[in-house]
């Protein structure tokens, strides 16, 4: 069992959580450019509320492979509205900011969200670690080979477990001699990694369970999903919950999602059965 501090909310981690995906870009891989007004981002929210979500994830910027980095300020435009209107309507909802700048996290903190979801592990921004433990907010660290333009160029590893497990070793401790009490991992599937490196990731999962951390795992509708099974990526949902399932059974505590339903009853099916 882990316990999150989020703004002096507990959320406990005693059965795996659910955290959806808000995305307030025009350009993401699945859901880009259809949750563009405040209205369709609180109906979307209230949706995943209701479905049984534990966290709404915002981003205001595509992170799929190839993408093209925005400015923080941008970013900003897109996420505080966002943040705001949804902290608003539902208060008691714990919201996690997606980004890789420390002045979007701060900015988002005090808009209404208490968890930073940061994709480059403090990589892209050297100042968002000691940001985020000034902010003293729970922190997803997740491993990325390269960045987002350049990460599914032939990335290559050794050993791919070993690599990611030593990356979280060196950021376990830099986390936490910056003064990070909560800290979430995060593999990174689909990010510089080919499939074949993904499937090994979710195989040993569990490995990463030394470093005594929550771990969450990403894998809705990716590529390594719909490509595998010759499908798009709106086709992808039964594949999706059989890696989340898969996940769960590995280690898994927090899933990140765009079917909020159905990874929560992937849940329930999983914490019935172990």
């Amino acid at each position: 069992m882990y316990t999150l501090n989020c703004k002096g909310k507990l959320l406990i981690i005693d059965k795996p959580l659910v955290m959806g995906i808000i995305n307030v870009t025009p350009d993401s891989f699945y859901d880009g450019g259809q949750h563009a007004t405040l209205d369709h981002l609180i109906a979307l929210a209230e949706k995943m509320v209701t479905d049984g979500a534990d966290i709404l994830d915002i981003g205001g910027q595509s992170t799929r492979p190839n993408s093209e980095r925005i400015a923080a300020d941008e970013e900003l435009k897109r996420i505080l509205p966002a943040i705001k209107a949804i902290h608003h309507h539902f208060p008691q909802v714990i919201i996690s900011t997606d980004t890789y700048y420390s002045k979007v996290a701060k900015e988002a903190v005090s808009a209404g969200a208490s968890i930073v979801n940061d994709i480059s592990a403090g990589e892209m921004d050297k100042d968002m670690i000691s940001a985020v433990a000034a902010l003293k907010v729970p922190y997803i660290c997740m491993h990325m080979k390269g960045t987002p333009a350049t990460m599914q160029k032939d990335p290559v590893y050794g050993d791919v477990v070993k690599e990611v497990l030593d990356f979280f070793i060196y950021k376990t401790n830099e986390c936490k001699e910056a003064g990070i009490t909560d800290l979430i991992i995060d593999p990174g599937f689909g990010f510089g990694k080919t499939f074949r490196h993904n499937f090994q990731l979710l195989k040993e999962l569990n490995t990463f369970s030394m470093l005594q951390k929550p771990i969450l795992a990403g894998l809705s509708r990716k590529a390594t999903i719909y490509k595998t099974l010759g499908i798009t990526a709106a086709e992808a949902l039964n594949g999706t919950t059989v890696l989340n399932t898969m996940a769960l059974m590995n280690g898994a505590s927090i899933l990140r999602v765009h079917d909020v339903k159905e990874a929560r009853e992937a849940v329930k099916l999983f914490v019935e059965y172990r």
